[in-house]
């Protein structure tokens, strides 16, 4: 099958740090080339990838200081892509809804997206509505509530390669640690207070937005002053491995409807159990008392950070490979592409 994947432009694939959806847009291409697919990536110069790479910009958007406004460079890449779509079987975007009236009118049925945020935005309301035609991919089943009658052709979870984060069946460190975004949904603050409630260690590995500087610096840089946090900053692919394998849990206190998760999957890779907030995907990502907990408090959290201990990594790290490898993921894509290509849209695949 000959497929076009279309990254973001913001970062490269995989980013050099943090970016969630660039990095499965790298897993999901790798592997589909390594299944025997002819894939071209439309992604940063930037990008690492057995695929054919077609970049619309020499680096990503967020590295390069002359860029003030990314919204050109997204035109220019749907430009470039217009000009060889004929050459695709499907043409699977990962980046929102920019696409949208080019698919409409000139892409034929050949375009998937995979929505890869929130829904539940007010200001989506009238642009779905208008394209509720637009074959779409969730990435779990709670993302898609908001929009629950669009052409929904699947829910499509994450997936790791097994190699990613290297299994650790006795972590050296005594902490808890927390990944991801510096940002109020993400309730850094919590995972702060759940670690001083349980007596642990915190290791904060976490980037700050230039839209979250304001809360950084007033709500969550103060914190970092105690004794038992450790803000460790912004992290890459090669020292996430040591960073979560290492940990007795990781500390998922959420606080917005989470579209997956991605951090989640990535510790239960190096077999480290995880303590989530009961709030978007997590019910369907997280399996109650086998690869962690599910909590509704901080009390309940702190709790579970001494309980972790009643958990087998070795049964985390093969859950894990049950339900979230890369395999499986290219997998239920493929099948994904042969409705769209088939025309039979109307069965909605789980």
């Amino acid at each position: 099958m000959k497929i076009a994947q279309v990254a973001p432009l913001i970062e490269s694939v995989p980013p050099r740090l943090y970016g969630g959806t660039e990095r499965i847009v790298s897993y999901l291409t790798e592997e589909l080339v390594r299944q025997g697919h002819d894939v071209t990536l439309f992604a940063s110069g930037d990008s690492r990838t057995c695929a054919r790479l077609l970049p619309s910009v020499p680096q990503a958007l967020r590295l390069d200081p002359a860029v003030k406004d990314t919204l050109p460079y997204a035109v220019l890449q749907l430009e470039h892509l217009r000009r060889q779509a004929d050459e695709f079987d499907v043409i699977h975007f990962h980046s929102d809804f920019l696409h949208f009236p080019l698919a409409r009118a000139a892409l034929g049925n050949r375009v998937l997206t995979t929505m890869h945020g929130r829904l539940d935005l007010p200001d989506y309301q009238p642009l779905f509505t208008e394209f509720s035609d637009m074959p779409l991919v969730s990435i779990s089943s709670h993302q898609r509530i908001p929009f629950a009658n669009a052409t929904w052709l699947g829910t499509v979870y994450h997936g790791l390669p097994p190699t990613v984060c290297e299994f650790r069946a006795k972590p050296r460190g005594n902490y808890v640690a927390f990944l991801g975004r510096i940002s109020p949904e993400k309730r850094p603050d919590r995972a702060i207070e759940i670690a001083a409630r349980a007596g642990v260690q915190l290791k904060i590995a976490a980037k700050v937005d230039a839209a979250d500087q304001a809360y950084f610096r007033t709500r969550i840089e103060p914190l970092l002053t105690q004794p038992h946090v450790e803000f460790v900053g912004e992290i890459g692919e090669r020292e996430k491995s040591d960073f979560l394998g290492n940990a007795r849990a990781l500390l998922f206190p959420i606080d917005w409807p989470e579209p997956f998760g991605l951090v989640l999957i990535e510790a239960m890779s190096c077999g480290t159990p995880v303590i989530a907030w009961r709030a978007g995907s997590v019910p369907e990502v997280v399996d109650h008392g086998v690869t962690g907990w599910i909590v509704d408090s901080i009390a309940a959290a702190a709790d579970a950070v001494r309980d972790v201990r009643l958990l087998d990594r070795h049964a985390v790290r093969t859950r894990f490979l049950q339900r979230f490898s890369a395999e499986r993921m290219a997998t239920d894509y493929l099948n994904v592409y042969r409705q769209l290509i088939g025309g039979d849209m109307g069965r909605v695949a789980a």
